[in-house]
C-alpha cells in the first residue's frame, strides 16, 4: 500500500465522536493528530494566526488572549464570519500538519472537524456517522447550549453530505463497545492490514 492510501482526514458534525474514535485509534497504535489542537495554537499569543483574528474580531481579545468561545458565537452564527476565520487560520493548521507527516511512512488519521480539506497529496475521509438527535445529546452533555450545538450544526454539512464525502464510514450510534469494535474494523483499512 502507498504512503497516500494510508493517509486519512477523520471528521464528522459536531457531537459524532469524532474525538473519541481518534483517542481509539491513537490506543491502537495509529498515529493521530487532532487539527482542532493545531489550530488552538495558531491563536496562542505569538500563533501564527493570532494577529489576524484579534485584529479582525478584537471583541474577542480577552487579557491578551484570543476567547475561542466567544470567537466561536461569533463565527458559528455567521457564514461570512466563518468563512474568514478558516482562510486566516487554515492555511497555517494545513502547513503545521503537513510539516508533521513529511516523511511519516505509516498510517497517519488527522481529525479534522471540517469537510472541505486542503491537505495535500492523496487524503480519504473518515466518517462518524451518529442520528442528530444523539448528536445534539452529546454536544449539550459537553457544555454547549442548545443554542450553541444549533449554530454549529447550521455551519456544518448535512449528514448526508457527510455520507456522502466518506470513503469510510464508522457508524456511533450504540454503547461504546460497538464503537469500539467498530473502530478496531476500521483501523485495518486504515493501517491497510
Amino acid at each position: 500500500m502507498n504512503v497516500s492510501q494510508q493517509r486519512w482526514v477523520l471528521s464528522g458534525g459536531v457531537g459524532s465522536g469524532k474525538s473519541e474514535v481518534r483517542r481509539l485509534l491513537s490506543e491502537l497504535g495509529v498515529r493521530t493528530i487532532d487539527a482542532d489542537a493545531v489550530g488552538h495554537s495558531v491563536l496562542e499569543p505569538g500563533g501564527a494566526a493570532f494577529e489576524d483574528v484579534a485584529g479582525r474580531w478584537p471583541e474577542v481579545v480577552v487579557d491578551g488572549r484570543i476567547d475561542r468561545r466567544a470567537l466561536g458565537a461569533i463565527v458559528f452564527g455567521d457564514p461570512t464570519a466563518l468563512r474568514e476565520l478558516e482562510e486566516t487560520t487554515h492555511p497555517a493548521i494545513f502547513g503545521m500538519i503537513m510539516t508533521d507527516v513529511e516523511g511519516f511512512q505509516e498510517a497517519v488519521v488527522v481529525e479534522m472537524p471540517v469537510l472541505s480539506h486542503r491537505l495535500e497529496g492523496e487524503w480519504r475521509r473518515i466518517v462518524v456517522d451518529a442520528p442528530v438527535e444523539l448528536r445534539v445529546s452529546r454536544a449539550i452533555g459537553r457544555g454547549l447550549s442548545e443554542e450553541e450545538v444549533s449554530a454549529r450544526m447550521a455551519s456544518q454539512p448535512s449528514r448526508s453530505e457527510w455520507l456522502a464525502a466518506a470513503d469510510l464510514v464508522i457508524p456511533n450510534r450504540g454503547s461504546i463497545e460497538d464503537l469500539e469494535m467498530a473502530v478496531v474494523r476500521a483501523q485495518r483499512v486504515i493501517s491497510g492490514a
